[in-house]
């Protein structure tokens, strides 16, 4: 079913505050990976507010939903979607990355509650989600497993040993999305090393792909409710992102894949989010 008028508001909503967010936690921690942060946060804002099946007052909940976010780096726009979720107080992100804090860059699935496998080495996140996609099925258990790639992380072997796989044994209670923000740490992807004919070649491993705007809710609901119906074959999301989305001086910026902002950029930014929102 299509979103309602009212669900989509509420995700805007949501997404809204959720950079200001991400925007508040880089400065707490001094630096953080805002770029990819920006360009996932819909993915996950959907997901965590619109689809999971998930308990956060019991986060190991053996009939949950699972989610892997792969390119672990994106953990400053995680952490927020899962304090806002109520995994956690909010005021815990102002410790984000610091000495002795749960929240390392890249998230702990040992330390910080909602997260169902600790990533930040690349490649490895599609992997853990087949393991758990197929543990599911051995179990007999309803419970989807989502898992979220970059597209510079395409690079890496390991994902492509998991989509044959996947293919392989028609794993269709996974569902990847890749977040095609077309940027990766050294330049754009498809300098660095290209991946391109990318929908062609997920066809050819067998995945029916869905290519979507990654920041467009309808596109995205449509997508995900698809592989819902268990198409027989595994569903991979091409959500075609902008890096740094919604702050105009990042967007679409490598050298915004790390960074650090003081308060004058801060101030900056929060405006730009706003603006993008409608709400100045």
């Amino acid at each position: 079913m299509p979103l309602t008028e009212l669900e989509f508001k509420e995700l805007q909503e949501k997404a809204c505050k959720l950079r200001h967010d991400i925007i508040d936690t880089t400065v707490w921690a001094g630096g953080a990976h805002i770029g990819g942060g920006m360009s996932v946060l819909d993915i996950l804002v959907i997901l965590y507010f619109k689809y999971l099946n998930v308990d956060p007052k019991n986060p190991q909940w053996e009939d949950r939903d699972r989610v892997v976010l792969s390119k672990g780096h994106a953990g400053v726009g995680y952490a927020p979607v899962l304090a806002e979720k109520g995994y956690y107080d909010k005021e815990l992100l102002k410790e984000f990355n610091h000495f002795k804090s749960p929240f390392g860059m890249h998230l702990d699935g040992n330390k910080v509650p909602g997260v169902d496998a600790s990533t930040g080495s690349l490649g490895h996140g599609l992997p853990m989600a087949l393991g758990m996609a197929l543990g599911a099925r051995v179990q007999k258990k309803p419970w989807f497993t989502y898992c979220i790639v970059g597209d510079g992380e395409l690079n890496e072997g390991t994902n492509w040993e998991a989509a044959m796989a996947a293919s392989h044994f028609k794993v269709d209670n996974l569902i990847t999305f890749i977040d095609r923000n077309m940027q990766m740490i050294d330049g754009r992807v498809e300098d660095i090393m290209g991946i391109e004919p990318l929908a062609d070649k997920w066809k050819a491993f067998g995945f029916i792909v869905k290519e979507v705007d990654g920041h467009d809710y309808n596109q995205l609901a449509e997508a995900i409710e698809y592989a819902h119906t268990k198409p027989g074959k595994p569903v991979i999301i091409i959500a075609k992102t902008i890096k740094g989305k919604s702050i105009d001086f990042m967007e679409d910026q490598t050298k915004w894949h790390y960074g650090s902002i003081d308060s004058e950029l801060a101030k900056k930014a929060h405006e730009s989010v706003n603006k993008m929102y409608g709400k100045v």
